[in-house]
């Protein structure tokens, strides 16, 4: 018994003990996640039986900020559906803001070249063109979501707004209304 403590002590002694922390969170973390995707999928890995209702597709990474640091996860992916770990949070506060920041960049005519300098002006990880993108597509869905839906009941007072932008007439430029109209070509 003694023989084993000391062992275990000096093996402690020579590792580093915040990586091999990290190392043993990060194995369970991904054994809950492996848990959750065969119960969503119906089968374990390799498993085959009638119940299942879909198949694995590799994984993706996702980092988790920690108290022990940064950790690598590996996230199970499903060739139909999808699956996002119980244990974490789609969307943390800072990333809602980050995103709200995107946005109101983009409604402010920011370009998705400058949005990436803005990010990692604020100390954070730079985004992708196409990160930005995919955030302002998300953000026009609900302003095309708000713009198209049904006035109902009676309303005593409707208020028309548009846009100004300037356009040239002739030889001045000018500030003219444009309004949002909604095509129904294909």
């Amino acid at each position: 018994m003694t023989e084993n403590r000391m062992a275990l002590e000096e093996l402690f002694g020579k590792a580093d003990l915040e990586a091999l922390l990290r190392e043993g969170v990060t194995w369970v973390l991904e054994r809950l996640m492996e848990l959750e995707v065969e119960a969503r999928v119906g089968a374990g890995r390799h498993e085959r039986c009638p119940e299942r209702v879909t198949w694995r597709n590799g994984y993706r990474a996702r980092p988790l900020e920690t108290r022990l640091g940064r950790l690598e996860l590996r996230i199970p992916k499903l060739r139909q559906g999808s699956y996002f770990p119980s244990f974490l949070e789609p969307r943390r506060l800072s990333e809602q803001a980050l995103v709200a920041v995107v946005q109101q960049a983009y409604v402010s005519g920011v370009s998705t070249r400058k949005v990436d300098d803005l990010v990692q002006a604020l100390g954070l990880t730079g985004l992708s063109k196409s990160q930005v993108s995919r955030l302002c597509r998300e953000l026009d869905e609900r302003v095309r979501a708000f713009l198209e839906r049904p006035l109902e009941g009676v309303w005593p007072y409707l208020w028309l707004d548009a846009t100004y932008l300037k356009a040239r007439d002739g030889e001045r430029v000018v500030s003219r209304a444009f309004r949002y109209v909604a095509s129904s070509h294909r």
